[in-house]
């Protein structure tokens, strides 16, 4: 299944660092309309591990932007 269409937003530690913590979700990482990576978990952990070079072959690729979808807020139990 694709993502639901959403402007994509810059892999870069600042704007990473904005998302709200303990939100579950799948997530995609591309450059120039190709894809990298697509992994799931806590989103905001996910992608500062990724943009901490946790994995070899995504920073070898070196993702320009991502795009999400927020499955649970596990702080409050929520399901979108």
């Amino acid at each position: 299944m694709p993502f639901p269409k959403q402007e994509p937003r810059v892999f870069d530690r600042a704007k990473v660092e904005r998302l709200n913590s303990n939100q579950r979700g799948v997530y995609g990482l591309f450059r120039k309309g190709q894809w990298i990576y697509i992994g799931k978990g806590d989103v905001r952990k996910r992608l500062l591990a990724h943009l901490n070079g946790d994995n070899p072959c995504i920073t070898r690729e070196n993702p320009t932007h991502w795009v999400d979808v927020v499955t649970e807020d596990m702080e409050s139990g929520n399901r979108n």
